[in-house]
């Protein structure tokens, strides 16, 4: 019977042992991490269906569809600003790649034609 305890106890020591707390914690990870996979995938899907630009900064609707011919003007007025200031600096990024301008070019009356899936910040 010492043997057989011993064994356990040997057994044990060796694969260590996993409290309530860290069982619990791994599995809400888990729990996470395929729910971060579901929005993502959600994310992916409902932009495939509904092609457009992004607006990112003080908008109601920061997903503007897309209409052949919009415009950076155009895009920032369908998603309707709502920042108490105008904005200082205007970034478009299209295919990854980033371009940031002073927002006054745009107030002064130069507008920009988009693309499908550019993304608009607002800062």
């Amino acid at each position: 019977m010492k043997i057989l305890l011993a064994m356990v106890l040997l057994a044990l020591a060796a694969t260590g042992c996993t409290t309530k707390s860290q069982a619990r914690l791994k599995e809400q990870n888990a729990f996470l991490a395929g729910q971060n996979t579901v929005l993502l995938q959600q994310q992916a899907q409902t932009a495939a269906q509904t092609p457009g630009v992004t607006i990112v900064g003080p908008v109601q609707h920061p997903e503007v569809p897309w209409v052949t011919g919009l415009t950076l003007a155009q895009a920032i007025t369908t998603a309707n600003y709502v920042g108490a200031d105008a904005p200082k600096q205007i970034v478009i990024t299209r295919h990854g790649e980033s371009a940031a301008m002073d927002a006054k070019v745009l107030l002064n009356g130069t507008d920009i034609p988009l693309e499908i899936g550019d993304v608009i910040e607002l800062r």
